[in-house]
């Protein structure tokens, strides 16, 4: 059965941290603020593959207020789902993600980003879309106070 997910995911900008998208530490003057590294691209698609086979958002498996969760990475939590998908008997198809930033560029990090998220996954470089846009200077993000991904899984559960 082929199934589909989506996931959205959002943190505001933090002093003090690095900033890791797509499991790739990016140079940047600030990082994102969260439980974890606060990998935003990361977490979308977590929550796609998750929403695809039908399962619990990362919050349920990963509970932002649980202290042995505290600045993990979140490639880690995609290996997670991997394990997930692997006792639900789902392949993973593809991934397409999108990252709307103003700020830094994200497109010279893609492939990085694409090897990484792949790797933590199980699955060829290939499979995994990332794209990257601006807000336009509008909003939250327009106003550099964060950064936004957006991701869609394809999924085929063989069970």
């Amino acid at each position: 059965m082929q199934r589909c997910g989506i996931g959205y995911d959002v943190h505001r900008f933090a002093d003090g941290r690095p900033l890791f998208l797509g499991g790739v530490e990016i140079p940047h003057v600030q990082g994102l603020d969260g439980h974890s590294d606060a990998d935003a691209l990361c977490h979308a698609i977590a929550d796609a593959l998750l929403g695809a086979m039908g399962d619990h958002d990362i919050g349920y498996h990963f509970p932002p207020g649980d202290e042995q969760w505290e600045g993990i990475s979140s490639l880690e939590i995609l290996r997670h789902v991997r394990r997930v998908a692997e006792s639900k008997s789902a392949w993973i198809h593809n991934i397409d993600a999108t990252v709307i930033a103003e700020a830094p560029k994200i497109m010279p990090y893609a492939e990085k980003m694409k090897l990484a998220i792949a790797g933590a996954l199980g699955i060829d470089a290939g499979q995994v879309g990332i794209k990257a846009t601006t807000n336009e200077t509008m909003g939250f993000i327009g106003r550099r106070e964060g950064i936004a991904a957006m991701a869609v899984a394809s999924i085929e559960m063989r069970d």
